[in-house]
């Protein structure tokens, strides 16, 4: 494959950064408080951060344009609710204003005269919680959604009359007992030998139903429910044979909302772990040349940038999702890679070199690669907003507008404190106390007064400074050993184990976002999530068919495609036939029995009424017309079974919607828990979608910036090893694929190109003919900064793992995933392939050029490791090395 340089894009590049460069050390103080200011007036915009803070978990984290929330939409408009007279638990569009609770029996069995008691007693004190709203009391009953003149009951204690005696006497029947629904009553059932009674349960639900017709009926129904979550804990101090948890329709919000809250104290353990390992990585036994104080601000430099990144998207309105509220951690990173790239570059050039002259060649070199590193790090976040979750868009806009502002904050704050600390230098001061000290030891000084009062020191073959000892550990032990080929054929075969479980991995893992991780683990909302799945998960939600259009329902043919259609979702695996309820199917019997001729439309319109009463609740399900002479919508109900996990949902979602289209009546299918297990249907493609593009993005980038074909093609085989990895190993952590994950599978691709371009293309512009001998040099080179930027962003990040909630846990999970796969992927495994491919090497290389071979390739893998990301060291000036290529 012929060798190719392209720079028409680098040397522009390094020619503006050269200039910038000089600008800045002629001016540093300019550069240094303009910054400052523009951070505390943009910065002000956290003022409007309870404004755009948008938590709404529904609106965040699912699909924006779910087809459920069309199909609520036509059902709130054609079967609106009337709490207050006609109320129906079963037919509400949402989930509607309530209060529950589970009692679990601490013996085994619920159904028990004692634990029935404690039960009741419960029950009284929650219809005893009262309020006062100018002067007037409400409890329960005042607020409570009524079915005629009274509360919405439980059908359960309505069959054993409140009496906890009858209890352990009645025979119960399930799932219907007197011919009422009682599967999402009485959990962890148990029925006799003969299967026609309850032998014992484990746990029971009761369920206070509030009102909502108006504002006014909300907001008393809300104070209600507050007064609940405050005073319902001291109702169980007398319970010794149950153990309650409890909920609310607001509790999931509420819990939700404390997130942002509980993790803004990591953001002061982040900066000091940021400041702390900067600082020890910048620290030199010299104290002029230790750069202790540019660390420091380096890091302070990262936060400016957030400071001003979401002050200004704040001002301009831009929504705040929760999972947003990782960005600055993930950010701080960046920034502090970049920092390192910067004053790595700083450290190679000539000390006695003038500041301007010294940070132009910085710049040449660092900024050009701290622009290919915003550019790909900004592509992989802007191509999230193309997702239809709106929690991931305000990350992927919060963070990659963020990540601009670390770019401009590095080459122009961070740039004059570089200069500033020449100056420092260039005067031989201390970097503390800023006296100046001397050059050489003096042999009547202790060893002490040297390290404190002597400094300055440098290379005086190259000029500069001295160079990091951690290079010669990869030069002289890591490099030979890793290329040995015992090493080589152990790497081989723990890579086809670590790609054989990764695979595994990515077929087994979960989709979709369990609504109980939206909260912290200590919240009280888990345990009653983990009751429920754990005692009422056999009986899943019970759905609206809904024909959505007048059709003739007198005429036999049409009654007929009804009856197929609902035959076709009754013998559907995850429905029970048994427990569904057509109110077409009750009147065309009761009109047979009576002797009714239906099958002309007046006579089917005029006796709907009178053949009804006996069941009122079906006349909630048909909609007529103004003039009372048409059906304009009506709807049945399926009981849905055995779906309690994400894969059973999206397969039952998806039966289900085939089904009715096949129908040639037209049908829709809904329950409010449709709006939630829509995110199952659209997590796989969007997340593919997006990894797609951003890896062609990617690729793009590497061929015009990284101009080798066969460096490319490396990148891309890593990219998707590691992405591979990342997937899997996913699955083998707990965490699944949803909106959270999605994004930061994206992010992957973008970590990946860091850390194996930087060792795949040194490689490849090595001039050595020996393979071996090029990845020796391309780690001597690239080793150290590899490691140092995998710690650094893993350093902003690690706080994350201590969050007692979810989404900051899988932040942090699977970040570390992308940082270790990509680290060991350009340390480990990049270099070991790569000596099996002889002719990916520069075909310069050979007898004619070995005379200067060595430090042309050294020269070389300096500067390319900085056209990616993330390079650290080693690096002369860029332009040079352009000429130097073409000779």
């Amino acid at each position: 494959m012929a060798w190719c340089q392209t720079d028409c894009i680098e040397k522009p590049l390094c020619a503006a950064f050269r200039k910038l460069g000089t600008c800045v050390g002629q001016n540093p103080w300019l550069f240094l408080l303009v910054p400052l200011v523009v951070s505390v007036m943009i910065g002000t915009g956290f003022h409007f951060f309870a404004d755009n803070e948008s938590n709404d978990i529904e609106y965040q984290f699912t699909p924006i344009n779910g087809p459920a929330k069309l199909e609520r939409k036509f059902i709130k408009e054609h079967f609106p609710t009337n709490d207050s007279e006609f109320f129906s638990w079963l037919r509400l569009y949402a989930e509607g204003s309530f209060a529950s609770f589970i009692a679990v029996s601490k013996d085994g069995n619920i159904l028990t005269e004692a634990a029935f008691k404690e039960i009741l007693i419960v029950d009284k004190n929650v219809k005893g919680f009262q309020i006062y709203d100018h002067g007037t009391a409400y409890n329960y009953s005042n607020l409570c959604a009524k079915t005629g003149a009274t509360c919405s009951s439980n059908a359960l204690l309505d069959l054993l009359n409140y009496d906890a005696s009858l209890v352990e006497k009645t025979n119960i029947s399930y799932s219907l007992a007197n011919r009422a629904f009682i599967a999402n009553t009485l959990g962890g059932v148990e029925l006799n030998k003969i299967g026609t009674a309850i032998k014992k349960a484990k746990a029971f639900r009761l369920r206070y139903q509030l009102r909502e017709d108006d504002e006014e009926n909300k907001r008393l129904s809300l104070l209600w429910i507050e007064k609940f979550l405050r005073e319902f804990p001291t109702a169980l101090a007398r319970s010794t044979h149950i153990e309650v948890s409890h909920f609310t329709s607001v509790s999931r919000q509420k819990e939700f909302g404390k997130n942002s809250k509980r993790i803004i104290p990591f953001f002061s353990v982040t900066y000091f772990l940021t400041i702390f390992f900067s600082i020890m990585s910048c620290m030199r036994f010299d104290c002029v040349r230790t750069k202790v104080s540019v660390a420091a601000l380096g890091v302070i430099s990262a936060g400016l940038a957030v400071v001003t990144g979401f002050g200004l998207l704040m001002y301009c309105g831009m929504s705040f999702a929760i999972d947003t509220a990782n960005a600055p951690f993930l950010i701080l990173g960046i920034g502090v890679d970049d920092m390192f790239i910067m004053l790595s570059s700083w450290q190679k050039t000539k000390v006695h070199d003038k500041v301007e002259d010294r940070l132009a060649k910085t710049y040449s070199e660092a900024a050009v690669s701290i622009t290919i590193t915003t550019l790909t790090d900004v592509l992989a976040f802007y191509i999230g907003i193309m997702t239809p979750f709106p929690s991931v868009k305000s990350f992927c806009v919060y963070t990659g507008t963020t990540v601009l502002f670390c770019f401009v904050y590095n080459i122009t704050f961070f740039g004059a404190v570089l200069a500033l600390n020449g100056r420092r230098e260039a005067s031989n001061r201390h970097w503390l106390t800023l006296r100046k000290v001397e050059r050489d030891p003096k042999p009547d000084k202790s060893k002490l007064y040297g390290l404190c009062c002597v400094g300055g020191s440098y290379n005086p073959e190259s000029g500069a400074e001295s160079e990091h000892p951690v290079y010669f550990f990869f030069k002289k032990y890591y490099g030979p050993f890793l290329t040995n080929r015992w090493t080589k054929a152990i790497v081989v075969l723990l890579y086809t184990g670590y790609l054989a479980g990764s695979i595994y991995g990515c077929l087994h893992i979960k989709e979709g976002i369990d609504l109980r991780n939206l909260a912290f683990d200590d919240s009280y909302v888990i345990k009653f999530y983990n009751d429920e799945s754990d005692f009422f998960s056999e009986y899943g939600p019970r759905v609206m068919v809904t024909v959505t259009e007048p059709v003739e329902y007198w005429n036999s043919t049409i009654q007929d495609e009804i009856e197929i259609c609902m035959g076709r979702l009754e013998n559907n695996s995850y429905v029970d036939r048994e427990l569904s309820a057509s109110w077409l199917r009750i009147y065309v019997e009761q009109a047979a029995n009576k002797s009714i001729d239906i099958r002309e439309r007046n006579a089917f319109i005029g006796n709907l009424s009178k053949v009804l009463t006996s069941i009122p609740e079906f006349q909630q399900d048909i909609e007529l017309s103004e003039d009372d002479m048409d059906i304009r919508a009506s709807r049945f109900f399926i009981q849905i079974v055995n779906a309690s996990d994400s894969f059973n949902q999206k397969n039952m979602l998806i039966e289900l919607r085939n089904s009715v289209k096949e129908c040639k009546i037209p049908l829709l299918v809904y329950h409010p828990a449709f709006i939630y297990f829509d995110q199952f249907l659209v997590i796989v493609t969007t997340t593919v979608q997006n990894i797609i593009v951003a890896a062609a993005a990617m690729l793009v980038i590497s061929l015009l910036l990284i101009p080798n074909p066969v460096c490319s093609l490396w990148v891309t085989f890593a990219i998707a090893s590691v992405l591979v990895g990342v997937s899997g190993f996913m699955a083998f952590w707990g965490v699944n694929l949803d909106s959270i994950s999605m994004i930061n599978l994206v992010i992957c691709i973008g970590f990946s190109v860091d850390f194996t371009a930087h060792i795949s293309y040194a490689f490849v512009s090595n001039d050595k003919t020996d393979a071996n001998e090029r990845a020796i040099d391309a780690l001597y080179t690239l080793g150290y900064p590899i490691l140092q930027g995998a710690l650094s962003t893993i350093m902003g990040i690690v706080v994350l793992s201590m969050a007692g909630g979810y989404i900051f846990r899988t932040f942090f999970k699977i970040m570390f995933l992308v940082i270790f796969f990509g680290a060991v992927h350009g340390l480990v495994l990049m270099p070991v392939f790569l000596t099996f491919y002889q002719a990916c090497g520069n075909p310069n290389s050979g007898p004619s050029n070995t005379h200067d071979s060595k430090e042309n390739s050294q020269n070389r893998n300096a500067h390319n490791y900085l056209q990616v990301h993330h390079s650290k060291e080693n690096r002369d000036d860029s332009c040079e090395l352009t000429e130097l290529t073409k000779l």
